[in-house]
């Protein structure tokens, strides 16, 4: 059985300015861009981590509650939404 996602806040469309998505620590991340898109996670100014979203795909980050996460600059249709797991 598929494991059911619960929303903990509202999606909001990433761009090139820092998102700590309400402090929480599990993102799921939606690219529908019609290019591949990296996604950036840092802490402060440190780049902790990135990742490509493959256009059409989704993805489940962990992230610390002070770690951010950006795109490029004018980079639009890449979406993110704080979730948790429920049973």
């Amino acid at each position: 059985m598929a494991k059911q996602l619960k929303l903990v806040g509202s999606e909001v469309a990433l761009s090139n300015t820092a998102s700590n998505l309400g402090l929480q620590k599990v993102i799921r991340v939606y690219n529908s861009n019609a290019a591949d898109q990296l996604v950036t996670v840092k802490s402060g100014s440190d780049v902790v981590g990135t990742i490509t979203v493959k256009t059409g795909t989704e993805v489940i980050l962990g992230k610390n509650t002070d770690h951010t996460l950006e795109v490029a600059n004018a980079v639009t249709g890449v979406k993110a939404v704080a979730i948790t797991y429920s049973n």
